[in-house]
């Protein structure tokens, strides 16, 4: 008789450690994905092969944030320089504001065809193989069509955010997307319990199609096809054609200088200029005399104006007014910002901000390399549209998109959205430090800004870092916290105008993993998000 209990109850208090190695290291959400990279860098991969594979177990083992129809960016450490990949792909050129608005929207929908774009994850794992792979895309994708083809037990955290989604996908998903997805994802006919074996065997040949084929077949062959006729049928934009034309952009990453580091980014259209902004705007405020709630005051602050301005501005690299990051980054905007940090919580002009799913992974090897690679499906399983017979779940990152003709992201055919996934780095003197990142949406700029304070101000090691609770900017003075914040500081928080409030949902504040490498001797540190069932496995 199986023993029955709540995989998700903790009665008695549990601690991580920091993780060290020396040969290489593989932090992520997933212990099966993290395995599966350090089993490639014991094969004689680099730390850019791990992290394919790792990506590409990704979506198998972890299915609620993230999938073979995402997209991707990554930033890669290698020999000595920093490298930035945008695998995010355009809106369909069929697509246009005048014929959604034709049908009665006046917002972009959250699911069905009209929020899909064109997915780049399989391309980016392609890309990072031709330029950086020392192994075969085959024997890298080799772990996840294992995982896809034999099964394997759902862990505790993935099952519950598979249950919520299902609950919420009841509500919102029409029925012949519900059907759909529930064929796939929902085989047995509930979402899966912690400890169930999961399996997806069409998943599995996709993958091994992507891999035979250095994903050729997803952009311009047999898959491609398929992904055309099912959007042809069931009145979709997607076409052939928009695959075909699509090819990741190798980018250069930008940075700011914090305490002596400089903290890196990818350029628009993702959001990491945020968190470059929110730095700018608070190292140059005098916090030595700060006592816990003005210190978080003063964060929350410089968040809330970095936003501002990045909402309006980031969108399609095309579309950007001439010099905005320069502007964006400069001590002169920085200063203007801060004196607008008062005592008492402002109101921004910026909407709501939404949540999302996405998965975050960073790998190192003992040659010095390292990789700090996001992938995302934006809303949990993404549009709810599964492509037949193939184990694709297309994402809905099109929502990001505005109807508003007026505004610089607005819905243009061939014109990529803001993007929320942001992958982060770390050096010193032209050393690397290393990868970071917390996934979530909105609270990716705000995870990041909290792990460098928690780092350079504070000192802190890597799993203290996201061990620490963590308090997300909504809107307005909106600001939610996690059951674990000081309550005393939540107190003073809304003494100074905050509207705080608890959140009970762990997804709401992110899911983080990092790697620090020590320049002098070469030995890696690692930390895992308690928030998911990550791990870091190291060698």
């Amino acid at each position: 008789m199986a023993i029955e209990f709540d995989a998700l109850s903790y009665p008695n208090a549990s601690r991580r450690t920091t993780v060290y190695g020396r040969k290489g290291m593989v932090a992520t959400s997933q212990q099966l994905a993290a395995q599966a990279g350090l089993d490639i860098l014991k094969r004689g991969g680099n730390a850019v092969d791990a992290a394919i594979a790792t990506a590409a177990c990704l979506t198998v083992v972890e299915p609620t944030s993230n999938g073979i129809g995402g997209d991707a960016f990554a930033l890669v450490w290698m020999k000595g320089e920093l490298h930035g990949l945008n695998a995010s792909g355009p809106a369909p050129m069929g697509i246009s504001i005048d014929k959604l608005k034709a049908q009665g929207f006046a917002e972009m929908p959250k699911y069905g065809w009209h929020p899909v774009t064109v997915p780049g994850a399989p391309s980016a794992w392609a890309a990072l193989a031709k330029r950086f792979g020392r192994l075969p895309l085959a024997e890298l994708l080799e772990p996840a069509i294992r995982y896809a083809e034999e099964g394997y037990a759902v862990s505790p955290t993935l099952s519950s955010f598979w249950n919520r989604n299902y609950e919420r996908h009841v509500k919102e998903f029409p029925k012949v997307l519900l059907d759909q997805w529930s064929e796939l994802f929902m085989p047995e006919g509930a979402p899966p319990k912690p400890g169930d074996i999961w399996r997806s065997r069409r998943h599995a040949e996709t993958l091994a199609e992507i891999a035979a084929t250095d994903a050729e077949s997803f952009y311009r062959g047999a898959l491609a096809d398929r992904i055309d006729r099912f959007s042809r049928e069931t009145g979709g934009y997607l076409r052939k054609e928009d695959l075909a034309r699509f090819a990741p952009e190798w980018v250069k990453p930008i940075s700011a200088s914090y305490k002596g580091f400089d903290v890196w980014e990818l350029p628009p259209n993702g959001q990491g200029i945020v968190t470059l902004m929110a730095l700018n705007i608070f190292q140059g405020l005098d916090t030595s005399g700060d006592d816990a709630a003005r210190y978080a005051h003063r964060q929350i602050e410089a968040v809330k104006l970095a936003f501002e301005d990045g909402l309006e501005e980031i969108a399609d690299p095309s579309r950007l007014r001439e010099g905005v990051i320069a502007e964006l980054l400069s001590e002169e905007y920085a200063d203007r910002q801060r004196r607008r940090i008062g005592e008492e919580a402002i109101v921004p002009r910026t909407p709501p901000v939404p949540t999302g799913g996405t998965v975050y992974l960073c790998t190192a090897d003992g040659e010095g390399n390292m990789v700090s690679y996001i992938q995302s499906n934006y809303m949990e399983f993404g549009s709810g549209l599964v492509v037949p017979g193939t184990g694709i779940a297309l994402h809905n990152r099109g929502h990001s998109f505005s109807l508003n003709p007026a505004h610089r992201n607005a819905l243009e055919p061939g014109k990529r959205t803001y993007h929320t996934i942001i992958p982060g780095f770390l050096s010193k003197d032209g050393e690397a430090i290393g990868p970071f990142g917390v996934m979530g949406a909105f609270m990716q700029p705000q995870g990041h800004f909290q792990v460098v304070l928690g780092a350079l101000d504070q000192g802190l090691n890597p799993q203290a870092i996201l061990d620490a609770p963590r308090w997300r900017w909504d809107e307005g003075r909106k600001v939610l916290v996690e059951p674990s914040f000081p309550r005393e500081l939540a107190e003073a928080l809304r003494a100074r105008g905050h509207e705080i409030a608890v959140g009970d949902n762990p997804g709401l504040f992110g899911r983080g993993q990092i790697i620090w490498r020590n320049p002098r001797t070469g030995v890696l540190s690692g930390g895992t998000d308690p928030r998911t069932d990550g791990a870091v496995v190291a060698w």
